[in-house]
């Protein structure tokens, strides 16, 4: 099976912080969680913020991002 390599979506890149770890995040609706990598966690609190500004072309980005690299992530946080 090959594995698919995550990047950086290009809209994010130098407005992020990336972080060393990843982390469990608990849906903040349901409580039920996942344990993400240092990449997807960094992408998933930039969408978090971008979801607090009102930058929905921001939101949009990181949730198609999402769908993409970790549809399961995308079930338990984001749908």
């Amino acid at each position: 099976m090959k594995t698919k390599t995550q990047t950086v979506p290009k809209q994010y890149e130098g407005k992020m912080k990336l972080y060393d770890e990843g982390a469990v995040v608990r849906n903040r609706f349901g409580g039920a969680s996942i344990e993400l990598n240092a990449l997807e966690l960094s992408i998933y609190d930039y969408l978090m913020a971008c979801e607090m500004r009102k930058d929905w072309k921001g939101l949009r980005v990181g949730l198609d991002w999402f769908i993409q690299n970790n549809s399961k992530a995308y079930m338990v946080l984001l749908d």
